[in-house]
């Protein structure tokens, strides 16, 4: 399976396009960045690596940055295709493909909701949605944003409703 346009679409939305490199530590309100740093991002949410920041420093184009993102989602979708095990409506995978992209491949992986979806023993949750929505902290506090995108992500996995919260 691949994202759909309507997964892409509202992960677009989420992930706010930045055109200069910032540093994600900060957000995108910070003037942009003009040295690398370990949080160094562009485009929808790509950090910057260190060996390519000779081709990011002076920004991007809207193009560049809707290419950067298909590139970057083939890990998050292979990811998804290769450890759920369960057959997933398009709304499923399209929530699943845009937690993994903000929470991390090793951090869903090693997941107690990948566990749940798999009938897995291990989970530390009774149910699918406390997994999924415990995923709220950011530097190790709540935060309210992510309990907005989590609360969205969950009625895009539960009722095909792609709308922000």
């Amino acid at each position: 399976m691949k994202i759909s346009q309507q997964g892409l679409d509202f992960l677009k939305d989420y992930e706010t396009l930045s055109l200069q490199p910032y540093s994600d530590k900060i957000g995108l309100k910070s003037a942009p960045i003009k040295v690398w740093s370990e949080a160094a991002t562009i485009g929808y949410g790509h950090l910057i690596l260190k060996d390519e920041w000779y081709k990011y420093k002076n920004g991007i184009t809207i193009k560049q940055a809707e290419d950067l993102l298909r590139i970057d989602l083939v890990d998050f979708e292979k990811t998804i295709n290769s450890a759920v095990k369960k057959q997933l409506k398009q709304n499923e995978y399209d929530a699943l493909v845009i937690l993994a992209f903000n929470i991390g491949v090793s951090s869903f992986s090693k997941s107690s909701l990948l566990k749940l979806l798999n009938g897995q023993a291990g989970s530390n949750y009774p149910t699918l949605e406390l997994a999924w929505k415990a995923f709220n902290k950011d530097n190790g506090k709540v935060s309210n944003g992510l309990i907005n995108r989590r609360a969205s992500e969950w009625n895009i996995f539960s009722k095909n409703i792609y709308k922000r919260i």
